[in-house]
């Protein structure tokens, strides 16, 4: 796990300092890449829910007071959610290409949702969740599934290896 604690933080760092330059400035707002959380539904479905909550708890917080920091907790709250929710339905189901990337584009758009809603909640935004959900959330999830299907082979090859080899050290 900690390879992929340590590639959390790369993508943290990238998701803060480089995509900004990246992300031309009329989509700014429109385009939110949310690395780590792609990151956290491969923690989800190939290492487990348990670690795939405390990994979307952390990397939330952490999201939510480096870049979004006008409420903090929406981002812990909704990726140790949906990170549990994924690995619990990743215990029922192996997750082929198609199904993680089924799995990751729904998951995306429920993460953007829950913070639209707890947003909302505490009167911070006055768009409607229709304009949110059509400008802010299906293009980010449309990035998210690029992400991670441009990632998927090395990651699950990675957190296969880990979780075999953990798998022999505790039957010794």
């Amino acid at each position: 796990m900690n390879g992929i604690i340590l590639l959390g933080i790369v993508f943290l760092i990238l998701e803060n300092a480089v995509v900004p330059w990246l992300v031309p400035p009329a989509w700014s707002d429109r385009l939110l890449p949310h690395l780590t959380f792609v990151l956290t539904m491969f923690v989800a479905a190939f290492a487990g829910r348990h670690p795939a909550f405390l990994f979307g708890l952390g990397f939330g917080m952490l999201q939510d007071l480096l870049s979004y920091g006008e409420l903090i907790g929406p981002y812990a709250f909704g990726m140790g959610l949906l990170g549990y929710l994924v690995g619990l339905l990743a215990e029922y189901r192996t997750f082929s290409v198609g199904v993680f990337a089924w799995v990751t584009v729904m998951a995306g758009v429920l993460l953007d949702s829950i913070v639209y809603f707890i947003y909302n909640l505490f009167r911070l935004t006055e768009l409607s969740y229709a304009y949110a959900l059509y400008w802010q959330a299906a293009p980010t999830a449309l990035l998210q599934l690029l992400i991670a299907l441009l990632i998927y082979v090395p990651v699950r090859r990675y957190l296969a290896k880990t979780s075999s080899s953990q798998g022999e050290d505790s039957s010794e």
